[in-house]
């Protein structure tokens, strides 16, 4: 048989408890007993009623939401979550909303509703719209005589003077309230607004319940403009809130949201200024060398440029033929003076310039031997400086 550990059993009772999904979140109704306001902002307290009691705790984050303070002995209705202290082995509430005693009910309801707008989408990320960056107008639907309108004329004012601002006034609280804001957010929604502003200045709870309202939500949801809550302060939240493409703490801080700061715009402006001129004379530039490198290319296309550079290049081939025929001339000489001399020395009268003589018939051939004449038959005698006319005597071969 396992003997569970202490440690083991806390653990094991927590993760029941965790998995639970009933016990994610309840709502519970009881008597506040040992109730401690800790330095740290925190709140301990326990939950009684008639028969039984259980430890709870309330973190500085939520109790900044509370709208009245608790006491010992006061009734309250609590929003929590079942969590286990595993090291003490108790168990305990982590309270997030508190109501005192006859808020139930409406919380209640209120809870139903946000549920039913869950269900239906109107809180999906995905629905929400981006604000435009630059709007040139600006509907704001609040109450005409509340501090909250003129917060919200004063920023757009000084941050963005440029921008127009078009009021639509409607009734924020009381009797019709919900029915005003809604027909207020569809008329701005057809009169060429850039982005809506919806909001008020703060209140006590039931002075917010307008902004609670169903078909508030389905407005802001089905506007074709971009809706910005500001309803109340920091710590109130509504379902418009939940239903807006944007939710602002304050209404001075919608104002914010929905225009730029024209200061920063001409930054902005300045510095769009100049990269532009940095890039107009970089494209100049380029354009300049691409003209440069055309107007080097039509020159050297133009029948002027080509008959000059055809015209050096004959200069130039006709330098180089004459080099070449001077060149060739001279070698044609140097051979020719060779042969010249190589033929003188085969040349039979110079031989006869050592003292020899040639012999012609008088048909002008030459006699090679005796026995090519007789006696009687003249003759040409040449010698190197003439020639003799003579007749043969006598013929004696050797």
């Amino acid at each position: 048989m396992k003997a569970f550990t202490v440690t083991e059993l806390n653990h094991h009772v927590a993760e029941l408890i965790k998995g639970d999904k009933s016990l994610a979140h309840i709502w519970l109704k009881g008597e506040i007993s040992n109730f401690k306001a800790h330095t740290s902002g925190h709140l301990y307290f326990s939950l009684t009623d008639a028969g039984g009691v259980v430890k709870a705790v309330m973190f500085r984050n939520m109790v900044s939401r509370l709208r009245f303070k608790p006491k010992d002995g006061m009734t309250v209705l609590v929003s929590a979550g079942v969590t286990v202290y595993e090291a003490g082995g108790v168990y305990q509430l982590n309270v997030w909303d508190m109501l005192p005693e006859g808020a139930g009910a409406v919380q209640q309801q209120l809870e139903e509703r946000k549920e039913r707008l869950r269900k239906a989408g109107l809180f999906e990320e995905s629905a929400k719209r981006p604000l435009p960056a630059n709007p040139k107008t600006v509907g704001v639907i609040t109450s005409p005589t509340g501090a909250a309108l003129q917060d919200i004329l004063q920023i757009i004012g000084r941050r963005c003077p440029v921008v127009r601002v078009k009021v639509f006034p409607v009734l924020v609280q009381g009797a019709g309230a919900a029915d005003s804001i809604t027909a207020g957010l569809r008329f701005a929604a057809s009169q060429d607004c850039d982005v809506l502003i919806l909001g008020r200045g703060g209140g006590a709870a039931e002075d917010l319940d307008a902004f609670n309202a169903e078909n508030v939500a389905y407005a802001i949801y089905d506007s074709p403009v971009p809706v910005i809550s500001a309803v109340g302060h920091e710590t109130d939240f509504t379902i418009a809130d939940a239903v807006a493409d944007r939710r602002a703490p304050t209404p001075s801080a919608a104002a914010e949201l929905a225009v730029p700061d024209a200061t920063h715009l001409h930054e902005q402006l300045r510095i769009a200024e100049r990269g532009l001129r940095t890039a107009f004379e970089t494209s100049i530039n380029r354009r300049r060398q691409q003209l440069a490198v055309l107007e080097q290319r039509l020159q050297q296309c133009r029948p002027e440029h080509r008959i000059r550079l055809q015209a050096e290049e004959c200069r130039r081939l006709t330098l180089r033929m004459e080099k070449s025929m001077q060149l060739l001339l001279a070698r044609k000489m140097a051979a020719y003076q060779t042969l010249q001399e190589k033929l003188s020395q085969l040349d039979p009268l110079r031989v006869l310039q050592r003292g020899y003589a040639a012999v012609y018939h008088e048909n002008g051939e030459l006699l090679s031997s005796v026995k090519g004449t007789q006696p009687g038959e003249p003759l040409t005698v040449r010698l190197a400086d003439g020639s003799l006319q003579v007749k043969v005597d006598t013929v004696n071969e050797v």
